[in-house]
């Protein structure tokens, strides 16, 4: 399809998708040259500022290679998905098992290396577990991501803060689904309480062993449900 003049609007955005169109529907295949700057600026009727940008974006996507000299190349017919994006398709479960990985050794870390400041944190966010949680199904999971979330910060390791940052949208509504499909509330809206009570008080005493092994097992029931419906068999 031929290139058209861009409507006044987010113009780089309208440009980079433009561009992708041509490149995803076979116009440009990957190893060819892309006209230069100013062809493209005056086929689109945009500025070469803004065909730059949208190269950018193009190139962060990994769908073009700028070579010094030579031109701006593709190199892939369709975007690198990111992190975030492909955490949103991977499946609940999934997620969840490398998060247990990853929030098993923060809580290790965290026991070694809390400050009286987070233990106080700590045991705030646990009562908020206890309060805010009881108000419905999407307060209690919030609360309770809040408590990991305290947790994972008493490691002091921003990589970990920010990597359990990358899992909480992909994991939030799948497991208010899991507590709303299950009734996991329906008997007890604190479900989980004394094992999240447990870790608080493991981290908090500098117990890294325990505090390991206490938020393995919640994790493992928790993911448990969502493969099977039902809790983990002990092992």
């Amino acid at each position: 399809m031929p290139l058209e003049a861009l409507r006044p609007s987010p113009l780089v955005e309208q440009a980079a998708q433009r561009l992708r169109d041509q490149i995803t529907g076979g116009h440009w295949p990957v190893g060819s040259r892309l006209p230069g700057e100013t062809t493209l600026a005056k086929t689109l009727g945009v500025g070469r500022s803004t065909v730059r940008e949208a190269l950018r974006a193009l190139a962060g996507a990994g769908m073009v290679q700028p070579r010094q000299g030579a031109g701006v190349f593709v190199i892939a017919a369709e975007p690198t998905e990111d992190w975030p994006t492909r955490l949103r398709r991977a499946a609940v479960a999934d997620v969840y098992e490398v998060r247990a990985m990853v929030e098993v050794q923060a809580a290790r870390l965290a026991a070694e290396r809390r400050t009286e400041a987070d233990v106080t944190a700590l045991y705030a966010a646990l009562e908020r577990r206890r309060t805010d949680g009881a108000a419905d199904d999407a307060a209690f999971v919030d609360a309770d991501i809040a408590l990991h979330a305290a947790v994972v910060d008493a490691a002091h390791n921003p990589v970990l803060t920010d990597l359990f940052g990358q899992f909480v949208p992909a994991l939030r509504q799948g497991l208010i689904d899991l507590v709303r499909l299950l009734g996991l509330r329906d008997h007890d809206p604190h479900h989980g309480d004394a094992r999240h009570a447990a870790l608080v008080e493991a981290v908090a005493a500098g117990d890294a062993d325990t505090a390991g092994d206490v938020l393995q097992s919640e994790l493992a029931e928790t993911r448990a449900l969502l493969l099977t419906g039902r809790p983990a068999e002990d092992g």
